[in-house]
This record gives C-alpha cells, structure tokens and sequence, in this order.
C-alpha cells in the first residue's frame, strides 16, 4: 500500500457549501474554506483501490509519518492500522494535530474497504438504522435557513461577558426573534464556542429560558469537564452539549466520568476518524447520550456514520448563504440528498460505494 497527500479541495463536493461571511453569497469567496490547514489524504492499494480521507487543522504535515504505519498492510485491518498509528504517535500525539491527521488516515482506509466491497460505508458499519436523517443549520442568516426549509437552527451566540447585562439582553431578543420565527415546534440551539463562563451561562439560560432553547453548546472550554458537569446539575431549562473540540475515547470518558453534559459532539475529522468515532458512541450509548457531530451533515464522512449508528440522531449544517447563483444550491441538495417533510430538512449518506465522491482538482 501506499499513501500519498494533496492539498486541493475536491470542489465537485465542497464547492456549493459554506462561505466565511455566512451571511452573504460572495463569489470571491471560497464557498467551503473548512478549517484552517485542513488537507485531503490518498492512499492507493497494491490492487488499484484508491480510498479519500479528510484531516483537520494542522493535520498534514503528520500524513507521511504516519503513512510509515500503513505502507504493505491489508487496508481491512483498520482497527489494527489504528492502534499502531496512535501508540506510534504517542510521544507527541494523543490529541490535536496528529489526531487530524490519524482521522484523515483512518477515513482514507474505509473508503478503501467500501470500494472494494462495493458497498457504502454505512453498510459496513451496520446498515441504516432511520429512513433519513433530520438536519440542522447554523449561522445567524436565519431568515434564509427557515426559507429553505430548516425548523432547527444553531445561533452563534453574538455577546459574551464583555458585553455586559446589555449584550445579556440582546442574546435574548435574538432567540425571541427566532422563536417568532420558527413558530412553538421549531428547535433553537445556542453555539458559544468556548467564550462564555459558568455564571454568564446560568445567567444566559435563564434569560433564554421562556424562548425553550434546545441546548447550549460549548460555553466553556473544551477540557473544563467539572464546570460543564457543574453547569449540567444547576441548569434545568436546557440541554448543555460539547465534544468538537476533543480527541478520542479517552477525552470523552472523561466527559461520561464526570457526567458532563447531555450531548457528545465530536468532529469524524478532528477526533480520530470513523474507527474511533464508533468507539465514541458505544460509549455513549452505554450512558444513553445522543451523538451528533460537529457539521455531520456537511461531511461525507459523518453522514454515513450518523446513518448507521442508534444513538446519533440529528445531522448539523453549513449551508450556503443567500444570493449565490441557483445552480449552487440545487447542486448542494443534489449531493447532500436533501428531503423536506415535517421536521424540515433531512440528508442521507450517498448510496456509492465507499463515502461516495471524488477529488476534482480544479
């Protein structure tokens, strides 16, 4: 086997999706920039099978190191692959960068297997277990999101501590507004991306509490396991979630040792691939924790993952924001399978062999 790098984007998938403005369609704009240094790895087989996988932020400067693991191994053993990748890595690895690139790696392998089985990858993990998948949007262009379709919307929380008791008000007349919107049946959930602190956030949810807020998602930092846990005993009108910004099975252990919050949200990209993330969720389920991973809906990869698995129930999106060409959009929906029916939008997994799509260098 063989293992090879590129950095080109495969645009036939990523092109219509989300630009960095989130609120405006500019085609100047790369229209999927993911996260900074994000990289998509190749490996070929001695049998012609080429298997595509994509790695996080700063992953890919560790691809050939790591490849040194994989070259004349039997893609199939991918547990195995694993394990000697992340206990060959130890020594600077376990979380960040090298499990980016691990993820890459390990998402390249069941390509592989899906492709020479002929088979999508959601079948190989134990087939579908829902008809479709309920998707949600995130980004404040919520007026766009709710004429396309969306009853569940994410809101990036626009004020934090600093903004003091008026930027505490406006939080909470931008999910009254929301609220307005989506009507009393329509889900609202708030990403504060680590900015927030324990008394902001019992301060936040009781101000958002008449507006029945789904979940608040990652108001403290990653790796602050007893203040979530002590957020989750205090706070009664909301689910607290987190989860995309930690690594393996072990980072999340410890969120279920400290009974942490109500929701696991890893990113199939960052937290060590799809080997790892069924490792996640077995865990999980053990403890009846749902899993829904960070922009689940705009990956490939997490598609299948959330397809096959009992206990991950929503699907999370970029989508494209308003004024782009209407070529855009239609082949977003094309390639993400989009459905509308009572709970709004829903995706499902490409039904190809592997994950289902191509490099194209453009």
């Amino acid at each position: 086997m063989s293992a090879s790098t590129t950095a080109s984007l495969p645009t036939n998938l990523y092109s219509p999706g989300h630009q960095a403005s989130g609120d405006t369609f500019d085609p100047n704009l790369p229209l999927f920039p993911g996260v900074g240094g994000a990289f998509t790895v190749e490996i070929t087989t001695d049998k012609g099978v080429t298997g595509l996988g994509r790695g996080g932020h700063g992953g890919r400067p560790h691809v050939e190191d790591m490849a040194r693991f994989l070259i004349g191994e039997d893609p199939f053993d991918v547990a195995r692959l694993w394990d000697l990748m992340y206990l060959g890595t130890l020594s600077y690895g376990r979380t960040g960068a090298a499990i980016h690139a691990l993820s890459g790696l390990d998402l390249a392998l069941w390509d592989i297997i899906g492709k020479a089985v002929g088979l999508p990858v959601y079948k190989l993990i134990g087939g579908a277990t829902k008809a479709r998948i309920p998707s949600y949007a995130t980004l404040n262009d919520f007026q766009w999101k709710k004429e396309i379709g969306f009853r569940k919307i994410k809101l990036a929380l626009p004020f934090g501590p600093l903004d003091g008791r008026e930027g505490l008000r406006k939080n909470a007349e931008l999910v009254q507004l929301v609220r307005e919107q989506l009507g009393p049946d329509g889900e609202i959930m708030l990403d504060c991306w680590m900015s927030l602190n324990e008394p902001y956030t019992l301060a936040l949810a009781e101000a958002v509490a008449p507006y029945n807020v789904n979940w608040i998602e990652e108001p403290l930092m990653a790796d602050d396991y007893e203040g979530f846990a002590r957020l989750k005993a205090q706070i009664k009108t909301c689910r607290i979630t987190t989860g995309e910004h930690l690594y393996t099975r072990y980072e999340f252990r410890r969120l279920a040792e400290h009974n942490s919050v109500h929701v696991w949200q890893p990113d199939i990209q960052w937290s060590g691939g799809l080997t790892e993330l069924l490792r996640i969720a077995a865990l999980a389920a053990a403890y009846d924790i749902p899993v829904i991973p960070h922009l689940g809906g705009s990956s490939p990869f997490a598609t299948h993952f959330i397809m096959a698995v009992p206990n991950a129930p929503w699907a999370e999106f970029f989508w494209p924001p308003a004024g782009g060409p209407p070529e855009v959009y239609k082949q977003w929906e094309e390639e993400h399978q989009i459905t509308r029916g009572p709970e709004g939008i829903y995706t499902r997994p490409s039904d190809k062999p592997g994950f289902g799509w191509d490099v194209v260098v453009s």
